[in-house]
């Protein structure tokens, strides 16, 4: 019975959510709105399982934390550096580049939350994920020394996501 439910139910928040949501943009509660909000609260979830993230098993929470305010500072310092760019772009000191950067993480959340952590920081205009997780290729605005890139990103965003995620 169990087994039914889930098959059925895979993510009750997310029916709920689907329910109530529908029935607030359409600002009806009719019979038919009611039918089709619980048709689609019930298909969606069942329709979209694959796309749903396995479970996160957070191993440091304290490594949350830091990890947040390190991605806070680099992005002010990544601001300040955009600015300067646009203000002054004579005094631009590198052309733009791509750069390889190798991945030793494995878990899809903690890939998933480097992927938006290198793509928030202003002065990354795009990132691409290798298909086999070995690589992330990264668009910087300024880079001097890639090397020096990627060991930042492995050391500030890598080996903590790997210490909160594997």
């Amino acid at each position: 019975m169990k087994w039914l439910l889930n098959a059925l139910l895979p993510a009750p928040l997310l029916s709920a959510a689907l329910f109530i949501l529908w029935l607030l943009l359409n600002r009806s509660a009719s019979p038919g709105q009611l039918i089709l909000a619980a048709i689609l609260a019930l298909a969606i979830p069942v329709l979209t399982r694959g796309l749903r993230p396995l479970p996160v098993r957070i191993r440091r929470p304290g490594m949350v934390l830091r990890l947040g305010l390190t991605v806070m500072a680099d992005t002010v310092e990544s601001n300040l550096a955009v600015v300067r760019f646009l203000l002054l772009p004579r005094l631009r000191r590198h052309p733009p580049a791509f750069v390889h950067i190798p991945l030793e993480l494995r878990d899809p959340n903690a890939l998933a939350v480097l992927a938006m952590i290198v793509c928030i920081t202003p002065g990354t205009a795009w990132a691409e994920l290798a298909r086999d997780r070995s690589a992330l290729m990264l668009h910087v605005l300024e880079v001097g020394d890639p090397q020096a890139i990627i060991d930042h990103v492995k050391t500030r965003y890598e080996r903590p996501l790997m210490e909160i995620f594997e």
